[in-house]
């Protein structure tokens, strides 16, 4: 492997991993425009196992805006990111996927808390605009619900 295309798949690296933080800061901040443009076109989300929906995902942003309002405040924290690159031959190719972990602390409008955890799998692909998201698959592991 030649030092550009070190420098390429780190470079690679860097913008799927934005975009997987992209994702979060969007949903965290209610930001619906900018969770839209982190996909690809034909981009879809996948929240069923977390309760959700599934589709397009512009549909899903608007589910999402909606669903969110339940929780004034939330931080995603996604971690232990493992990506993967195309390998062309040892040269990076045009798509990625990355598991990636989440433990997702809420607050209710009535001031109870709402924690739950999981696992995320995303789909890139290169794009002209850049990384974009191909696919989210949210794989809920646990909840902890408000007593009471």
């Amino acid at each position: 492997m030649t030092l550009r295309v070190e420098l390429a798949t780190v470079l690679d690296r860097m913008a799927v991993d934005e975009v997987v933080t992209g994702y979060a800061a969007a949903v965290d901040d209610g930001d619906w425009s900018a969770y839209r443009a982190l996909f690809a076109p034909d981009g879809r989300a996948d929240y069923r196992d977390a309760g959700g929906i599934e589709g397009p995902a512009a549909e899903v942003a608007d589910w999402l805006a909606e669903t969110m309002r339940l929780f004034p405040v939330r931080q995603h924290l996604v971690v232990n990111r493992l990506i993967r690159l195309q390998d062309l031959g040892g040269y990076p190719g045009d798509t990625a996927d990355v598991r990636a972990d989440y433990l997702n602390p809420m607050r209710l409008e009535s001031g109870q808390d709402f924690v739950c955890g999981g696992r995320y799998a995303f789909g890139l692909a290169r794009t002209d605009d850049g990384w974009r998201l191909r696919s989210v698959v949210v794989r809920e592991k646990w909840r902890r619900m408000p007593s009471g």
